[in-house]
């Protein structure tokens, strides 16, 4: 869970282990990056297309994501593909992944790697 500061974001402390938090959070990463839109030659992680990742100490796993417009042909399957994907790592108790559309999705939230696949500099 987080909380706003004056400063930023806050992460609560977590009952889980770091050594066991660090491994959660590269599987979950890597099954991430394992999910493509399949018009775009990118990963959602690369694109910028998830938005908040809250791993809970019960080890179910939250996601908010987007899409790169709201109307997608696979708007309804790529919330299933990134469950399955992130349900499947090792140690993850179960996850849920919530569309959301605000802020929207734009060309800056790309990472470097993203924007190299893409020929978009």
């Amino acid at each position: 869970m987080t909380a706003t500061t004056p400063h930023g974001p806050q992460v609560a402390a977590s009952a889980i282990p770091p050594e066991e938090l660090d491994q959660l959070t590269d599987g979950i990463v890597t099954a991430l990056k394992s999910v493509y839109d399949p018009e775009i030659p990118a990963d959602i992680y690369e694109l910028g297309l998830i938005y908040k990742v809250d791993i809970g100490d019960d080890r179910n796993v939250a996601i908010d994501m987007t899409l790169t417009a709201p109307g997608c042909p696979v708007a309804g399957e790529m919330p299933g593909w990134v469950e399955n994907a992130v349900s499947a790592v090792p140690g993850v108790q179960g996850c849920t992944v919530t569309m959301v559309f605000d802020p929207p999705w734009d060309q800056s939230r790309m990472s470097d790697e993203a924007r190299v696949a893409l020929d978009m500099w």
